[in-house]
């Protein structure tokens, strides 16, 4: 028996006459306008904070325009059809910010508009390892001359707050008059273009799109420009939210044509134009650098005049220290960061796209979370969800623990936020929110929202890891520790035991990851998860009463924190109700539902999928289907208290009536796959997560990259296939190298030293890339590597200890014996 929908392991899902491979970089080669929003979600630049979609440089034909900054956002009453105590009552959604991208170019006054222009050649390209985007044209214009056309894009990793663009042009025959006009466009305006053409093309509603607002979001504070320094600005001020952005671009133009310049501003447009006289061969170069800042309060008119400090800085160091600067810093990222895979070479650039696009996000959030899309849509309103902890924090933990810190900080800023959320549902502790971007709740649909009390134990799941692979007390005794006292107070408030007799500790009304099951009792990964917070929690205030009297005595007070707590959190987390089914011999997802009917995903046609967009809920809710791994996750994070019998059991049953309608599941699915010895599966499952949005195959690329996808590629390389495992501060290696692959090499930072792991078939081979020494277990051998001391360690085969071998495809028997194919989707 074969999966049905799982493409075969040789493709790659994209087509390569228009993607050519290139291992450092994704090219095109020609474009295509019926895909413009997804090309325009891969080709975005950004650096966390700052993000500009890829848009063509002239500011028309596009699916949609998006200028970013992480935690800009407009806010709104949610309206719910009935009221009730405690609902979310203040929606959030990110803001198309003013557009500095817009670049046209005129020639013979005829408008280069690339889906009718006749282009000779045509490439662009966004490079890894510079963080640029160049585009390379050789147009013929309606009169037959032919116009050489090289942009260059760029958002500074190192200067948060600056972007930098090139534009060149060249007569390469004959002269012609030549107008380039450089904009600031501001689009938001209730709605924009590309929200019109999806209901012109008859979508229907999808919840992981951004709400629109039915107000002008940006009201005009400031606009001015100087023609003689080449400066434009603009400053808004959002309706309700209040936040503020002030955007200023600088111009320089150099040719030894000549020319004439004019400038234009008002509310919503400020505009350089030149008038150039062309002479064939005599190149035309405009540089534009771009400064945006924002804040939640501050006059538009202060940050302009932090732009104009960002700019005059930049123009003081000249662009060649600017490109130069991107090109240092990624160096040190992919120094840490690279995985490689030798021999594969559309796999090789796939993992670096998706890699590349983490640092993207992640890079320069400061004081900000990590948004579902990153910086390159609006998708999901530019929202924070449990995606940036148990997906994206890992890789960042393990190669940028400055990143990971920050992320971390900022939920601690949100602490008395979750204080508050707590109250609003009557429990003690502090409860995150499950979407927000300013703290407060701002999901409208509590039973696949607010019910997803894990993330509580998500945070401090995150919160552990980064502690065990950095050992930084400093964070742990200041902040980290209030983070796992309020979420351990949450859990004890929030569960029950049902009576003394039995011992068991509950957990209900809640929804576990898979958001196709919703208000259950005892989901099984919520209690895991919550488990594990409980003990983390009792175990970080025991060790601080140790080893510093002081600050343990701190934390007492400001926590007003009693010794019997501790003393329940250990009592809960030891009484954990962990449902298991003798019958079965697995692990039921929830309470009761092993109860319930069994989806048929077999015969569900694909139209009819995603199952969220075509079935309402009550539907749903009453079969056995997932939306995504949630008991197979439990099994990941929380591996050691699992025999590996039980994953294999837990991994047959579930894996066949997954749906993959989330881009969250295929990873987890290959790691837990690789692990249990389904090798093919894993890889299969790897290469679905794998072009998530390079191939668009959940159909909703154009609304942003699924950045948490993109830290799970990372998770099913060093996890899956490199069997890394951090169970509390013990680093395992058990690895699964696919069959096809000749080798596999990653980094991992452990507390300041860097490891390189180089797996191959048989062996594994670790050395020092920086720092002293590091401890480490492969398959079961404690092993130190020291600095120019590197080791090689053989192994015992590629398959667990498991006893019998796994049928060739999983399968989950019905009570009449027969078995249910597994089935992924996105064909």
């Amino acid at each position: 028996m074969s999966p049905s929908h799982i493409a075969p392991i040789d493709h790659d899902f994209l087509d390569r006459s228009r993607y050519p491979v290139d291992e450092w970089a994704l090219v095109e080669s020609h474009i295509d306008n019926d895909d413009l929003g997804t090309t325009e979600t891969l080709f975005s630049v950004g650096n966390g904070y700052l993000g500009l979609r890829g848009n063509v440089d002239e500011g028309r034909d596009s699916f949609s325009h998006g200028t970013f900054i992480n935690g800009f956002h407009e806010t709104w009453p949610i309206q719910h059809a009935e009221e009730a105590f405690g609902f979310a009552r203040v929606g959030q959604t990110i803001v198309n910010a003013p557009d500095a991208k817009v670049i046209r170019l005129y020639v013979d006054d005829e408008p280069l508009l690339l889906p009718i222009a006749d282009l000779m050649q045509y490439e662009r390209r966004l490079d890894f390892r510079t963080g640029v985007m160049t585009r390379d044209i050789l147009w013929r214009t309606p009169g037959g001359k032919r116009v050489q056309i090289r942009s260059r894009r760029m958002v500074s990793f190192t200067q948060r707050h600056l972007a930098v663009l090139t534009f060149e042009v060249t007569m390469l025959d004959d002269y012609a008059p030549v107008a380039i006009s450089s904009q600031i466009l501001n689009r938001q305006d209730g709605e924009d273009e590309y929200h019109v053409r999806s209901k012109a093309m008859g979508e229907g509603v999808d919840p992981r799109k951004a709400g629109q607002m039915r107000h002008r979001v940006l009201v005009p504070q400031s606009n001015w420009g100087n023609v003689a320094d080449g400066r434009v600005a603009l400053g808004y001020q959002c309706t309700e939210s209040g936040m503020t952005i002030a955007v200023a671009a600088d111009h320089r133009l150099e040719t030894a044509n000549n020319y004439t310049k004019r400038i234009q501003t008002d509310d919503d447009l400020a505009k350089m134009t030149y008038r150039i006289d062309a002479e064939p061969g005599q190149t035309i170069t405009l540089t534009k650098l771009v400064s945006y800042h924002t804040s939640r309060g501050v006059p538009s008119r202060e940050l302009l005049d932090r732009c104009r400090r960002t700019l005059d800085r930049a123009h003081d160091e000249g662009l060649d220290k600017q490109f130069d600067d991107q090109r240092q810093w990624l160096d040190d990222f992919w120094s840490r960061s690279d995985v490689e895979i030798p021999g594969q070479p559309e796999v090789q650039q796939a993992t670096r796209w998706n890699l590349f696009q983490i640092a993207q996000a992640a890079a320069r959030a400061e004081g900000t979370g990590i948004p579902a899309k990153g910086v390159t849509g609006s998708g999901y309103g530019g929202h924070y969800f449990w995606d940036t902890e148990v997906y994206v924090l890992p890789f960042l933990t393990y190669t940028t623990p400055r990143a990971a810190r920050n992320a971390l900080r900022f939920r601690y800023t949100l602490l008395d936020a979750a204080r508050a959320r707590a109250q609003q549902l009557a429990q003690h502790g502090a409860l995150f929110p499950w979407r927000t971007i300013n703290g407060e709740e701002a999901s409208a649909y509590y039973a696949a929202g607010t019910a997803q009390y894990h993330i509580d134990a998500d945070i401090s799941y995150a919160l552990s890891q980064y502690l065990a692979a950095t050992g930084d007390v400093d964070f742990l005794t200041r902040e980290g520790i209030d983070i796992l006292v309020e979420t351990a107070r949450m859990w004890v408030d929030l569960g029950f035991w049902r009576n003394e007799d039995d011992g068991t500790f509950h957990i209900h009304g809640v929804t576990g990851p898979d958001e196709y099951t919703t208000v259950v009792n005892d989901n099984l990964f919520t209690n895991v998860m919550a488990r594990f917070n409980l003990r983390r929690a009792a175990q970080a205030v025991r060790e601080l009463a140790i080893r510093d009297g002081v600050e343990y005595d701190r934390v007492v007070a400001r926590l007003e924190l009693e010794e019997t707590e501790v003393a329940d959190w250990e009592r809960a987390a030891a009484d954990m109700a962990i449902p298991y089914d003798e019958h079965l011999g697995v692990h039921p997802q929830d309470q009761h539902f092993l109860e319930r009917e069994v989806w048929d995903l077999a015969n569900t046609p694909l139209d009819k999928r995603p199952l969220l967009l075509n079935y309402h809920p009550l539907v749903i809710y009453r079969f056995q289907v997932l939306k995504q791994a949630d008991v197979v996750l439990a099994l990941f994070l929380q591996g050691e208290h699992f025999t590996a019998a039980e994953k294999r059991a837990d991994f047959e049953y579930y894996d066949p009536i997954t749906t993959g309608d989330s881009t969250l599941s295929a990873v987890v699915q290959s790691i837990i796959a690789a692990e249990v010895g389904y090798s093919d599966l894993a890889l299969r499952y790897f290469k679905s997560a794998l072009f998530v949005d390079l191939a668009d195959r959940h159909h909703n690329t154009s609304d942003g990259v699924h950045v948490a996808s993109t830290g799970g590629v990372w998770s099913a390389l060093v996890s899956g296939f490199g069997g890394f495992r951090d169970h509390g501060g013990r680093f395992t290696l058990d690895p699964r190298l696919p069959e096809s692959w000749e080798s596999l090499t990653f980094r991992l930072t452990l507390l300041g030293t860097r490891v390189r792991v180089d797996v191959h078939p048989g062996r594994v081979d670790l050395s020092i890339e920086e720092g002293t020494e590091a401890t480490l277990t492969v398959r079961g051998e404690e092993v130190t590597v020291r600095a120019d001391d590197p080791v090689s360690v053989p192994l015992d085969g590629q398959g667990p200890r498991i006893e019998g071998e796994p049928e060739p495809v999983p399968g989950r028997r019905r009570s009449d014996g027969t078995i249910i194919a597994a089935i992924v989707p996105g064909t």
